[in-house]
């Protein structure tokens, strides 16, 4: 019975007057026991703070069983310094001062140390950019090495898994390319409608359409969605590989990741570009035009009898350029992220969405750039 009304001797802190003269009693069993009770914890907590922020004394000396879980709660409660005014038994000094020595200070206890925080987290991100694109880099240059070994040995390049790839990441992207790049023409073509109609500039939609898409609309909406779409399934295929333990299976077999994985989704997609970015832009076209006649009365008949006058042949052959280096950073991007996942199923997914959003903003840097080089070119 006496054991049974202890336990139930919850702690509580209590003060006999306001004014900075009374001190803060800690009454009751001050235990792990009775601490880790939420209902006891959730009533004490508030009480807890807001004693800790007017300055006061402490009394100890009435708590019972005062262990070190108490006072670690103290110690963080108090800002991680002793009171002014403290009564402790002897025994509870004792807990307080291992307490003080072993305990760090708390990082959320300290206002002047955010600016710290946040000038190390900038460091941490930017050490772990350097890191990812020192191994692009390697990836790369191991890329060009096993080229030049299928060059000097064609017979042993992986062209079964070259094809594979090139059937995946080409033709079966063809029908959902075609959509968006059809109702993407249709949306430009009419939003060009309502502007050109005003000046009585009808005719010039072929210009701006013509040039638009097959110079950079056309390359640069394939490429995204050659990114969400293939992109992110070369990372979740090499990411499924590293959580089954297959790359250190071949590995083990001496079967090197960059010659079997890399180089013939590298090749796949550079070739396959190009040739998913021209049906695209044919199918944004296609949408343009259909657009025009409906919206302005511009005929197919003048649209593709005009189209060859309006936009030079030097736009597609740069559109085409531009998708073959496309595909190459996507495909490699793809491959960095997949090789980068941890074997865990968390990290996996933190690969997958990495790679299609770093995928997609290296398609528009690159774009920028070639149109900052390239910018006389086809004018």
């Amino acid at each position: 019975m006496t054991r049974f009304l202890l336990q139930q001797h919850y702690p509580s802190l209590e003060r006999d007057a306001e004014g900075q003269g009374a001190p803060w009693r800690l009454l009751g069993c001050w235990d792990a026991a009775m601490l880790s009770d939420r209902k006891v914890w959730r009533q004490l907590r508030g009480t807890l703070r807001n004693a800790a922020q007017t300055p006061a004394a402490w009394d100890l000396t009435q708590a019972e069983r005062f262990d070190h879980i108490a006072a670690q709660l103290l110690w963080y409660a108090w800002g991680g310094r002793e009171p002014a005014d403290l009564q402790a038994s002897q025994a509870q000094r004792a807990i307080l001062e291992r307490v003080a020595r072993f305990t760090p200070t708390d990082p959320l206890a300290d206002p002047d140390d955010t600016w710290l925080k946040g000038f190390q987290k900038i460091g941490q991100l930017s050490l772990n950019g350097m890191t990812h694109a020192f191994k692009m880099l390697a990836l790369v240059g191991q890329l060009l090495i096993d080229m030049l070994k299928v060059v000097r040995q064609p017979l042993r390049g992986p062209w079964h898994d070259f094809s594979a790839h090139l059937f995946r990441m080409g033709a079966q992207a063809l029908p959902i390319t075609a959509l968006v790049g059809f109702l993407i023409g249709v949306v430009i073509a009419y939003l060009l409608a309502l502007q050109l109609r005003q000046f009585g500039a009808d005719a010039f939609i072929v210009n701006i359409l013509g040039i638009s898409l097959t110079r950079e609309l056309g390359p640069l909406l394939a490429a995204i969605l050659v990114a969400g779409r293939s992109g992110s399934a070369i990372t979740a295929q090499i990411g499924v590989m590293r959580v089954n333990e297959e790359l250190d299976a071949m590995r083990v077999m001496g079967i090197a990741h960059g010659f079997r994985l890399v180089l013939p989704r590298a090749m796949a997609l550079a070739i396959a570009m190009p040739l998913v970015s021209l049906w695209t832009t044919l199918a944004a076209l296609l949408g343009g035009i259909w657009a025009s006649d409906f919206a302005l009365g511009v005929s197919p008949a003048y649209f593709l009898e005009s189209l060859p006058d309006a936009v030079n042949i030097a736009n597609l052959w740069l559109g085409m350029a531009k998708s073959v280096v496309f595909g190459l950073a996507i495909a490699l991007i793809g491959c960095h992220w997949g090789l980068w996942v941890q074997p865990n199923t968390e990290s996996l997914g933190n690969g997958t969405t990495a790679s299609v959003v770093t995928s997609i903003t290296a398609v528009i840097v690159i774009d920028a750039v070639f149109a900052i080089i390239f910018r006389n070119v086809g004018f």
